[in-house]
């Protein structure tokens, strides 16, 4: 009971809070800011009433005795924020101890107070949250963003405004800043000192500020969320951008959509949304998320004139959804990859994981619908789940993983993948006494946090089946890339000759420096077809493209890739330019696989389609075996690192007898 009145309460203010800021002055500085007129550099920040997410009201005078305050505006749902909200914790407290005071201002009218709240909760905010829901502080400090920061001294001037580092950023993330900005300017003022820079721009989400007259629709054209902007979002949005999913910002509702009209308007003018890589000079796709010339003309109308509702009885009826899964009903079987949660560390790297899984199959079955769900989106970046023979004593398969050598696997989450079902009469198999190895990659993001993931699995009749899908790849192992190289290029050829088949789909797959990447058939005849193109590979959205039709590959195609990588300075994902990169697990070292998702025709005597002969694995070369050695990159091995099987080979190539093989005594 007190809770709900101390709720209530806070609500009572928060609208009379909203009253009184709609006064002349407040309007004033509204068209300013949206106008681009952000106050001054120096200016001084005029006593202002607030209250937070529990109802405790909050004025300029609070913070009189401080030697400067730091204003930091957060959104529950922008993703940035999310990730420099746990920033802003740690800098509390150690500047707190300096006489520094960190105000969180939420200024979107979307968020509510019950979301305030479980965001302070989940980043430890040990400081005052305030709600601002007229944006009278944000107009006042010329913000416009989540996560963006205005730094006021004990004078009440204005003396910093803009990011807080470098670290994150629209579509990258450093392993550190560079440049941090905010600690810079407070490191100043506590000194006495002149601040260096006093504005930089801010990535992240525009401040929803919800309908508003802004202009006046042409004579002909008016339109409306109900008639024309809702079923654009139903349509092409609301899959991804819905609560609980991937996507940061719900457009499932016109209140929530027309807050974040702005930022919607800018995201599709930048490209960044909805995501899409591939050339459309090859290949037509299903699941094509493109906006078409027309739909971006309506929403940018739409917000051009205010974001009207129109008659909200023409509205289209909500999407249904099944909660928790994208597929269309629920899985006839779940399976978790464990039976406790898996702990992640606040920080520093995390070798993959394996959790091996027994679904109990005493027979072949056959799935025509599998799809991953993170137990924790925030710190899971991908999931592969492999079917391998159980462990007995006389096969000795005892290891934990199992899965290293696979160029293929059963299902897969990686950031942008979306589940579907598979057409009529195609489906994967999953043999008889068979286990489930779940391969995890996590990303710490600086809180502890636990995982428990899951598979779901959608059964099919085997009499409905005539294709089995298969999924292989092309993969490149052998690569160096060097520093600063900008554009190295790398490429691939799967090892056999595939059946006769359909191709469905391929998903390309790099890490951070990944720029480009291309798939080719090759013909029994040597002709080749370039089958899809993706000129800007996107690391955080790994999609899977999938063909509008499926293209016949005759007996004896092989797929051809090609990838590019950037590892130059101008790379802003790129963790460290000045380092050579090869293979490896973790993010900042690099991948080249191009997997692809086949359908073979079942032969009736197996009961499944037939095998493919495997290719023999190439033998390393000399070069391959020492970057696998050379620990540390520095392009030398000493002796006494050397395993003792290839201690022969190391005497032989070590020419000049100094006990330290170089890379340059390698053969060419």
């Amino acid at each position: 009971m007190k809770t709900n009145l101390r709720f209530h309460l806070g609500l009572t203010a928060i609208l009379l809070s909203v009253l009184s800021a709609l006064d002349v002055r407040a309007l004033a500085l509204a068209t300013d800011n949206l106008n681009g007129t952000p106050p001054s550099i120096g200016e001084k920040l005029a006593s202002f009433q607030l209250t937070d997410y529990q109802g405790k009201e909050w004025t300029l005078d609070e913070f009189r005795s401080k030697k400067a305050i730091v204003f930091a505006f957060v959104g529950t749902q922008c993703p940035l924020a999310k990730l420099y909200s746990t920033k802003l914790a740690e800098l509390d407290k150690e500047y707190g101890k300096q006489g520094v005071a960190f105000v969180a201002v939420d200024s979107n009218v979307q968020d509510s107070l019950a979301e305030m709240a479980a965001h302070a909760r989940k980043f430890g905010f040990d400081f005052a949250f305030l709600k601002d829901p007229a944006q009278d502080l944000a107009n006042r400090l010329g913000v416009t963003r989540t996560p963006e920061v205005c730094v006021v001294d004990s004078e009440s001037r204005i003396r910093y405004r803009g990011r807080i580092d470098d670290q994150y950023g629209i579509g990258y993330t450093k392993k550190t800043a560079t440049k941090t900005e905010l600690i810079a300017a407070l490191d100043s003022i506590l000194n006495n000192q002149d601040v260096a820079t006093t504005t930089s721009s801010a990535s992240g989400c525009l401040i929803g500020r919800g309908p508003r007259e802004i202009g006046k629709p042409d004579a002909d054209v008016v339109v409306t969320y109900a008639d024309q902007v809702s079923r654009i979002l139903q349509a092409r949005c609301v899959s991804c951008h819905r609560s609980g999913e991937i996507g940061p910002m719900d457009l499932s509702n016109y209140e929530d959509a027309s807050a974040w009209a702005d930022m919607i308007v800018e995201v599709i003018d930048e490209k960044r949304m909805p995501p899409w890589h591939a050339s459309p000079e090859h290949g037509t796709f299903i699941n094509d998320r493109r906006l078409p010339p027309q739909d971006i003309a309506t929403i940018k109308q739409w917000v051009r004139t205010g974001t009207p509702r129109g008659d909200s009885a023409q509205e289209p009826a909500p999407l249904k959804f099944v909660e928790g899964w994208l597929l269309p009903r629920e899985p006839d079987l779940v399976v978790p990859m464990s039976d406790k949660p898996f702990d992640v560390p606040a920080r520093g790297d995390v070798r993959y994981q394996y959790f091996v899984a027994d679904p109990k199959f005493t027979e072949d079955t056959w799935v025509n619908g599998m799809e991953i769900v993170p137990g924790n989106r925030a710190i899971v970046h991908h999931i592969l789940v492999f079917a391998r023979e159980k462990a007995t004593a006389e096969n000795g398969n005892r290891r934990r993983g199992g899965v290293e050598g696979e160029r293929g696997f059963l299902v897969g989450y990686v950031p942008g993948t979306r589940a579907q079902m598979m057409p009529l009469g195609l489906a994967k198999r999953l043999p008889a006494n068979s286990e489930l190895v779940f391969q995890i990659h996590y990303t710490p993001n600086g809180t502890a946090q636990t995982d428990l993931s899951k598979v779901g699995f959608w059964i099919a009749d085997p009499k409905t089946i005539t294709h089995e899908v298969q999924t292989t790849s092309a993969v490149q192992t052998a690569f160096r890339i060097p520093p600063k190289d900008g554009n190295y290029k790398t490429e691939a050829m799967q090892p056999e000759e595939l059946l006769d088949c359909e191709l469905l789909s391929m998903s390309p797959h790099m890490h951070v420096r990944g720029k480009s990447f291309r798939y080719t058939a090759v013909y029994p005849d040597k002709t080749r077809e370039v089958l899809m193109d993706v000129p800007n590979y996107d690391f955080n959205w790994q999609t899977e493209y999938r063909l509008s039709e499926p293209k016949k590959l005759p007996k004896g195609t092989r797929i051809f890739c090609e990838a590019a990588f950037d590892n130059s300075p101008d790379n802003m994902n790129n963790p460290n330019p000045n380092a050579w990169v090869s293979w490896g697990d973790q993010t900042y070292e690099e991948m080249m696989i191009g997997y692809f998702h086949i359908s073979v025709p079942i032969d009736p005597k197996l009961g499944r389609a037939p095998e493919v002969k495997k290719a023999p694995p190439p033998r390393p070369t000399p070069d391959q075996i020492f970057s696998a050695l050379d620990s540390d990159k520095d392009d030398k091995i000493l002796k006494d690192e050397i395993p003792t099987q290839l201690l022969p080979m190391f005497l032989r190539l070590d020419k000049n007898k100094d006990g330290v093989l170089e890379r340059s005594e390698l053969p060419k």
